[in-house]
C-alpha cells in the first residue's frame, strides 16, 4: 500500500491522507478526474502520476509548474519511503509513505485489507488549498 499525506503549508502536519493499492496508478491534480484533487492555482489539472514499477513506484511530473523534491525540479524519480514532494515551487506538499518499507508498522495494521482510497464518508478526495 502507498499512503499520500497532504501537509499543512506552515506546520508540516497532516491535513488529509489517501491510501492506495500496490497496483494503482495514482493521478494528482486540480481536475475532478484525478484520484487526489487539490484546488490550488499553481497545481496543474493533471499535475503528476505515481505508478507501480515492479516492486517500486515511479513519480512522473505532468504539470507545467513542475514537481519539486528538496527544492529541485524533477521529471521522473523512484519514490522513496518518507519523501516529501511539492507541487510547483510554492504549492502543496505531499509526504509519501510506502507500506513495505523498513519504517512501516508490522503490527495488525499491516494485515488490514487494502483499500483503493479512504471512503468519502471518512474524508473527501477534494481539498482546497489557498
Amino acid at each position: 500500500m502507498i499512503t499520500l499525506t497532504l501537509l499543512h503549508p506552515l506546520k508540516s502536519v497532516a491535513v488529509q491522507k489517501w491510501n492506495f493499492d500496490p497496483n494503482s496508478v495514482i493521478r494528482i491534480g486540480r481536475a475532478n478526474d484525478n484520484d487526489v484533487v487539490l484546488y490550488s492555482a499553481v497545481v496543474s489539472r493533471h499535475h503528476l502520476e505515481i505508478r507501480p514499477r515492479g516492486k517500486d513506484w515511479a513519480l512522473i511530473n505532468l504539470g507545467s509548474n513542475g514537481t519539486f523534491i528538496n527544492g529541485k525540479k524533477i521529471n521522473k524519480v523512484l519514490v522513496k519511503h518518507g519523501m516529501v514532494i511539492r507541487l510547483a515551487s510554492s504549492g502543496p506538499k505531499i509526504k509519501i509513505t510506502l507500506d513495505d518499507s523498513v519504517d512501516s508498522p508490522t503490527s495488525k495494521d499491516s494485515q488490514q485489507p487494502k483499500r483503493r482510497a479512504i471512503s468519502s464518508k471518512d474524508i473527501s478526495k477534494e481539498t482546497v488549498m489557498n
